[in-house]
């Protein structure tokens, strides 16, 4: 088995466990993912961020956008961390064998724990802890450290999240169509690794 290394990302297999990558995502030049990890279609995953797929799998919804710095993991007891579609990730959160459902929103550096289920259209504010086993409802606000209901989704918290992933979609063309794919550099300058 080969990998793909480039000064600072790699995309590797672990376990005989290879991440399947669609080839209309985006991966940037930095990113870390390893083992049982699928993205979908025109999903993006930006700089500095890890997806380490190695005790459990990570499934990644199509259009969703993982932003710079998260962190996402899974857990050997039964956690697999499952995205939906049209999920938006802030950057530097940290999202550890949970499930996001369609059309979420996790805020910069909030924080999603074991076993949590954010509900479909629910927002999940900046900085937020998310605890083990919380189950949040379809269309509500969460935040907080611990996390608690702030309010239902409102008109201005909806056009947010129709907007947020449609922009990274387009942005994250750009960036491929620029070169910018960590997939489509390793091809140039790659470093076979053996496995």
């Amino acid at each position: 088995m080969t990998s793909l290394r480039q000064p600072g990302g790699v995309i590797l297999p672990f376990k005989d466990k290879r991440p399947q990558i669609d080839e209309t995502a985006f991966i940037a030049e930095n990113a870390v993912i390893i083992g049982d990890v699928t993205i979908g279609v025109k999903s993006s995953i930006w700089y500095s961020c890890v997806l380490r797929g190695d005790m459990n799998y990570i499934r990644i919804g199509n259009d969703t956008n993982i932003q710079d710095g998260t962190i996402v993991h899974v857990d050997s007891k039964g956690y697999p961390t499952i995205l939906g579609d049209r999920v938006t990730v802030g950057h530097m959160a940290l999202l550890h064998a949970c499930t996001l459902k369609d059309d979420a929103m996790i805020g910069m550096q909030a924080c999603v724990m074991d076993g949590a289920v954010v509900g479909e259209g629910s927002l999940i504010a900046a900085g937020a802890l998310v605890t083990p086993g919380k189950q949040i409802g379809p269309g509500e606000v969460w935040a907080g450290r611990p996390a608690k209901f702030l309010r239902k989704v409102g008109p201005n918290d909806q056009k947010m999240l129709d907007y947020i992933w449609p922009v990274y979609d387009d942005l994250s063309a750009e960036y491929r169509l620029a070169g910018h794919d960590l997939r489509k550099l390793s091809r140039n300058i790659r470093t076979p690794v053996s496995d």
